[in-house]
């Protein structure tokens, strides 16, 4: 089946499973979003799964100022 679809064979349904909530979770989707989804009975099983792959506050706190101090881009100066 996989290779019907255009995948690499030996890509099961866990693969699949495990790209998607990635690819949530890239996206900016909640744990609640990702684990209703997901069918996990609670929130935990998500996060013990998938905790890895949500940016910590450190992340998010260094982009944050990292956004602050970039130098303006070309639509930055257009529109102001």
């Amino acid at each position: 089946m996989a290779k019907s679809v255009g995948l690499e064979p030996g890509t099961g349904f866990h693969a699949l499973r495990h790209f998607y909530a990635s690819a949530l979770i890239r996206y900016g989707e909640s744990v609640k979003v990702v684990q209703g989804r997901l069918g996990h009975a609670s929130a935990s099983e998500t996060l013990d799964t998938y905790s890895h792959l949500w940016p910590d506050s450190e992340d998010r706190t260094r982009a944050a100022v990292e956004a602050v101090f970039a130098p303006p881009s070309d639509s930055d100066e257009l529109s102001g």
